[in-house]
């Protein structure tokens, strides 16, 4: 397999993590969980994508009021969370940290646990952002996964941890276990697949011309597209 960025193997990750789901909803800072999903798109184009606060692919006329009545009316089974600190509990906060203020929780507090597709997105492994208990607990419930820039972890409901599904090209299981501020499971430790290059040619053809409008910076950085 040729050369790729990191983030193309991300969104990888996360199309095939949405194989058989019917509709996800992407936040206005989110390029790689929105190139995911467009990457979705593009072998199903019955999936939908709403990009909220954004030009393109956004449906939503009175801010996320409709958001939040779709997703009580169980019609969105995806949404991505991150935050500056996610810990074992699969608890986010998005307020406070290391004495640093954020934007805060605005909705994720009722579509963590209303949307049960939530994928946990955090680019950054450290144990800065892997922590073993979060400082301010912004949102709780049960995610399908939690995905960094070095592994790809499941969440056990029954057992109320994570599981290290797979580690990215280029780091360890090691390295994974010594950034990462919570206990996880392990299972029989594989290596993430790489994008192929159908998936690639996508992501660099009409994924890109999709995102390019609303993430310029991201399709510039990515892809050179200005």
């Amino acid at each position: 397999m040729g050369p790729y960025a990191k983030e193309e193997l991300l969104a990888c990750v996360i199309a095939r993590l949405l194989a058989g789901r019917r509709h996800a909803a992407v936040g206005a800072a989110s390029p790689i969980p929105a190139a995911g999903c467009f990457l979705r798109k593009a072998s199903d184009a019955s999936f939908r994508v709403s990009l909220q606060q954004r030009r393109a692919a956004n449906p939503f006329t009175e801010g996320s009021r409709e958001l939040f009545d779709l997703a009580g009316q169980g019609r969105i089974d995806t949404f991505f969370l991150g935050g500056a600190q996610i810990d074992g509990s699969a608890a986010i906060n998005l307020v406070r940290a290391d004495g640093k203020r954020f934007p805060g929780s605005f909705g994720s507090a009722f579509m963590y646990p209303m949307v049960p597709g939530t994928i946990l997105f955090r680019e950054e492994h450290s144990r800065r952002t892997l922590v073993p208990k979060v400082e301010f607990v912004s949102a709780r419930g049960n995610p399908r996964a939690l995905l960094t820039g070095k592994a790809l972890f499941a969440w056990q409901k029954d057992r109320q941890r994570f599981r290290l599904e797979s580690v990215h090209p280029g780091h360890t299981a090691e390295e994974v276990r010594n950034d990462t501020g919570f206990d996880f499971d392990f299972q029989e430790i594989i290596t993430t697949k790489e994008p192929s290059r159908h998936e690639l040619a996508l992501l660099r053809g009409p994924v890109a011309g999709a995102i390019r409008a609303d993430y310029p910076d991201f399709a510039k950085r990515v892809w050179g597209l200005n």
